[in-house]
Parts: structure tokens; sequence; C-alpha cells
């Protein structure tokens, strides 16, 4: 009972920054809607999707992007907590690493998932065609999507000092997942370079974000791999992530 109870406290803390960060929600209304119009208005006369237009091919991709950079984003709650020393009083607490980081990870998770479904709404406001439950259907692969992510901020946070190096760090890695992802741009086919296509395979987020044209699209998408494949590879991703993230935990000091 005492792990379940560190667990939902770390869990119920992350969630209540996050609802309490106005500027950072009214931000991530903003932000995604900026893509989704931008790009539409500037590529779609450019890239043409088989089967559907490439406002409808964009908006997937947009649901990742909001879920990589605000899962990555989180990870900076642990450089916060270390400033102000709240991360010596976690660690010391009477519950294991993993508690710890399982507690924080699923805190981050749902705050990102929580975007991820303000995204949504823009689907609507936008007309993109479909069904209300898909959102239903999609918040599983959403949320295995941000258990991986939110692990590679936490893992990243625990072994630096400092803001800005981590904001560094967190970029680095950002743009590289989310241009390979497929999220703007078809990462197979014809005209494809070679290098492309063989780094996208490598890239958690590319099955990600074909999971959600899947699931969002349906039968006008032709998806890259089966949906059972794209959701095994995210998940052993995320399982090696925790794994990862709890070794990264253990060896953070009192």
């Amino acid at each position: 009972m005492t792990e379940l109870r560190g667990i939902y406290t770390l869990w119920l803390r992350e969630i209540k920054r996050f609802i309490r960060d106005r500027v950072r929600v009214i931000i991530s209304f903003i932000q995604p809607l900026l893509w989704l119009v931008v790009f539409t208005a500037g590529f779609s006369a450019r890239l043409v999707i088989p089967r559907v237009d490439y406002q409808q091919f964009l908006f997937p991709g947009i649901i990742g992007q909001t879920l990589l950079f605000t899962s990555m984003f989180m990870g900076i709650s642990v450089i916060w907590d270390k400033e102000f020393g709240f991360m010596k009083e976690i660690l010391v607490a009477p519950i294991s690493r993993f508690s710890i980081f399982i507690g924080k990870m699923l805190g981050d998770s749902t705050a990102a998932m929580i975007q991820g479904v303000i995204v949504f709404t823009f689907g609507f406001l936008l007309g993109i065609p479909f069904n209300p439950l898909t959102l239903i259907i999609a918040l599983p692969v959403m949320l295995l999507i941000t258990f991986g992510l939110v692990s590679i901020g936490l893992i990243i946070a625990s072994f630096i000092g400092s803001l800005e190096n981590f904001g560094a760090i967190q970029t680095f890695i950002n743009l590289p997942l989310f241009f390979l992802s497929g999220a703007l741009f078809p990462t197979t086919g014809e005209g494809i370079p070679g290098w492309l296509q063989f780094a996208s395979k490598f890239n958690p987020l590319s099955y990600g974000v074909d999971a959600l044209r899947t699931v969002i699209l349906g039968s006008d998408w032709t998806p890259l791999n089966p949906i059972h494949t794209n959701i095994a590879i995210i998940v052993i991703f995320d399982i090696a992530m925790i794994i990862i993230g709890t070794w990264a935990f253990s060896r953070m000091k009192k």
C-alpha cells in the first residue's frame, strides 16, 4: 500500500502542477492550431496523399507532435524538484526508486494526454471528418506513446543539473524524432531518400504516428505496418525506457 500511495501522490502532484500552469495550458491550444493551419496552407497543394487530403494526413501527426513535445518537456519537473530540494525529500521517502519513477511518469503522461485530447477538439473545429468515438479508441494508443517519451525526458533530467542544458538536449532529441516520424510528410514511397526511410524505421514515434493515423483515418489510410505491430514496438520501447529510467533514478544521490 505504501508504494501505491507514493505513486498516487506523485501522480496527483504532477497533474496539479500542470493544471495550475495556465500559460502552458493556453499555449497547448495555440501551438497545434498554428501547425494545422500554417502547414496545411503551405503544403496541401504540394503533397498529394492517396484517399485523404493533407489536413487529414497532418492531423494525427500534430497529435503525435503534441505528445512528443509535451512529454519531453515534462522532464523539467525533475530539474525544478532538484533546485528546490523537493527531490531529496522524495528520494528519502520509504518507497522504491521504481515507484518514484512510475509516479512521476504516470503524472507527466496524464498531463501530456490532456494536451493531446485538447488537439482533438481542433479536429471538430476544422471540420476533419472522424467519428467522435475515435477519440476513445485513440486514447490507449496516445497513452502508450507518452509513456516512452516522458521516460526519455525524465532520464535526461535525472542526469542534468540546469534548465539550460536540459532545454538544449531536449531540443536536440525532439527535432529528429519529430521530423523523422512522418508527422509532416510521408517517410516511405517513391521519391523519398533511402536514408530517410531507413532512419524512420528506428524512430519509435514513427510507429506511434502510424498507429494514430490507422485509428483516426480508418480505411482511408494504408498503414505502413499492421496496427498490432506498431503497438508491439511501442510497448517494447516503453518497457525499455522505464527500465532505463528506473536505473537512472536509482543513481540519483539523496
